[in-house]
């Protein structure tokens, strides 16, 4: 059974999307990357999320966008 990614809870933070187990929202990673931080240093600053949860969080999000601009190229063609 895969573990879980991503918990939306409405007494966690108002419902703020963060990484299951944790009280970190997902945002704060995609944060770090636009600045240029690296994953490890993420980690260290966030200790309750595991490597397995970002890598498996970004392997998510590359499907979203590829899936998206596939539906997005068929509705403008």
């Amino acid at each position: 059974m895969e573990k879980r990614i991503i918990n939306i809870d409405p007494e966690i933070l108002g419902g703020t999307p963060v990484f299951y187990g944790t009280r970190v929202p997902i945002k704060n990673l995609f944060d770090y990357l636009e600045t240029g931080e690296s994953i490890d240093y993420f980690l260290d600053d966030f200790s309750g999320v595991q490597r397995e949860q970002v890598i498996r969080l970004l392997e998510m999000s590359q499907k979203l966008i590829e899936t998206s601009s596939n539906i997005l190229h068929e509705n403008f063609a």
